[in-house]
């Protein structure tokens, strides 16, 4: 019913176009050009009251107003710069397509539930989503019928500036589910969001570390127990419980497994092939590095360098790390050079803060997807065709762009006398962030160098570039309709030993890993291992095709 009931709407929207380019006739066609407009050159309107979309010679009517809800992650800022920002871009958009823009956030806590109970709720609210195939189940929510399938004709019609560039790309198979498109991939936008540990340098040189440097994950060991024992008022690493998967990190450190992406069991990322061997395993359950992944954890936990209660506590590591009261935190590359670093300069002058990114010792580093931020459009949309428009000027447009993604200029951000992005003075990114989190569709060619960003970005990216791989499962999907139940009990055992283990918690962690493989297997290890591997035989036998 719902691909019968798209047909019918796809049809009758080009039948709408052809009427209203047909009444237009010969009247719609002088050129304009706004330089501060990169998505409305050359277009005419019609006598219908319809404004400009973006697209040559288009003639889309627009004469009812419409609210464009966007949903996006992350905790919603208090400070007024988001709603100041706002009122100023939905000038730009009623002028433009005479719609206007409203976020809502889907908060850091219990973020993962909340955000699939938003999506598959059908509220008819929601226009714009932001998702993802590694971490915000895109195909999952694909397979559901959370998302609408976007034709050519409709992506050409109402977005035409990012059809044009993705289609320059290549990338819309890669946002393909049974042959139609169902987001618009992030891709063209440089990131790194890997994850790794920052820590001081000045203290990893006084902690008698080379050059101050973590080159391997067991150098943390010796790290974190020289502020343990010389840094008074210090937690080494005041982590908090949602602070990452640290037996996961230690495994990619130490193995040459690559998880899977978009089949996790409930949160945890636990499947996994090798380079060139498209066998499916977990390798919890099938190597013998979980042992002393979570030896190391409990040393750690003994040592202190956590709180006692870091299980129930969800403090800020990283304000305490610019604080000075945290030896480390944890997070991406692209979190390291953007924020952490250029802050750490600023607030901890001469701690010469670095980051050790997991899996970079044994080359187990995964370039970003293309998809890892993308845009959908929710089924329950009552108008996708203005929320892709409002989308095209958001991605291509200077003027919308800058305000989505750096705020006002003079308030928020400041272009400086070298053309870059500056700040006002005075200016705390910790509390006087916009906090917009537009992480769906940044581009590259409209982006402004950072004056704050950390010089040394390039040659991290290049450092990065010559070690990590690419993901070569991409277009991959898994049916989770076979295995969801067994998926979801493996996740419950996950659950009652994994925090623990990872956080050291237990007396006797091996027999607990017995435990806890022995349970995993009772809740249908072979029986899920068997289905994705079915999967994967597939895919790769269409590949070779």
């Amino acid at each position: 019913m719902r691909k019968k009931s798209m047909t019918k709407r796809i049809m009758a929207m080009i039948l709408s176009v052809i009427m209203v380019l047909s009444l237009a006739g010969c009247s719609g066609g002088g050129n304009k050009n706004n330089s501060d407009n990169a998505s409305t050159t050359n277009q005419g309107k019609s006598d219908t009251g319809s404004k400009d979309n973006g697209s040559k010679d288009s003639a889309v009517d627009t004469s009812k107003h419409e609210v464009i809800n966007f949903l996006v992650l992350g905790n919603k800022p208090t400070n007024g710069r988001l709603e100041a920002m706002l009122k100023e871009l939905n000038k730009i958009l009623t002028e433009k397509v005479n719609a206007e823009l409203q976020l809502t956030y889907v908060e850091w806590a219990d973020w993962q539930t909340q955000y699939n109970v938003q999506l598959l709720s059908g509220d008819t609210s929601l226009d714009i989503i932001t998702t993802a195939t590694d971490w915000l189940y895109a195909w999952e929510n694909t397979q559901k019928g959370a998302f609408l399938p976007l034709s050519d004709d409709m992506l050409k019609t109402y977005a035409p500036k990012t059809y044009e560039q993705v289609s320059a790309d290549g990338d819309w198979d890669i946002c393909k589910y049974n042959g139609e498109v169902y987001f618009i991939p992030e891709d063209h936008y440089t990131q790194y969001t890997n994850h790794g540990m920052f820590y001081r340098g000045d203290w990893a040189k006084e902690a008698g570390l080379t050059d101050g440097t973590v080159s391997k994950f067991e150098d943390l060991t010796t790290y974190f127990k020289y502020i343990k024992d010389n840094k008074d008022g210090v937690i080494p690493w005041d982590a908090g419980k949602n602070s990452g998967d640290l037996l996961g990190f230690y495994i990619q450190s130490h193995t040459n497994y690559r998880n899977l992406i978009g089949v996790n069991a409930g949160n945890y990322a636990i499947w996994s092939t090798k380079p060139d061997d498209a066998t499916v395993s977990a390798p919890f359950m099938e190597d013998d590095t979980i042992y002393a992944a979570a030896d190391l954890m409990k040393q750690w936990n003994d040592m202190g360098v956590w709180r006692e209660d870091v299980l129930n506590y969800d403090g800020d590591s990283r304000e305490e790390f610019y604080a000075g009261t945290s030896g480390a935190d944890q997070h991406h590359s692209q979190t390291f050079y953007s924020q952490v670093k250029p802050n750490m300069d600023t607030k901890q002058a001469g701690s010469d803060s670095k980051m050790y990114a997991f899996g970079s010792e044994n080359s187990n580093i995964a370039k970003d997807l293309k998809t890892h931020g993308a845009a959908a459009i929710s089924a329950n949309s009552k108008h996708p065709e203005r929320a892709l428009m409002v989308y095209d000027l958001l991605r291509n447009d200077e003027q919308c762009y800058r305000l989505i993604n750096y705020g006002i200029e003079g308030t928020d951000y400041v272009i400086t006398d070298d053309g870059k992005l500056g700040y006002p003075e005075g200016y705390d990114q910790s509390t006087d962030a916009l906090g917009s989190d537009y992480w769906c569709g940044r581009n590259d060619d409209l982006e402004l160098v950072n004056s704050f960003t950390w010089s040394g970005r390039p040659d991290m990216i290049e450092g990065l570039n010559k070690i990590a791989y690419d993901y070569e499962y991409e277009n991959l999907i898994i049916n989770k309709d076979k295995i969801d139940t067994e998926q979801a009990a493996i996740a419950s055992v996950l659950s009652e030993y994994w925090p623990q283990l990872a956080w050291g918690k237990f007396d006797n962690p091996k027999e607990k890993i017995d435990e806890m493989r022995a349970k995993v297997k009772a809740a249908g290890y072979d029986d899920v291992k068997a289905s994705i591997q079915a999967d994967l035989d597939a895919f790769k036998k269409s590949q070779s095709k």
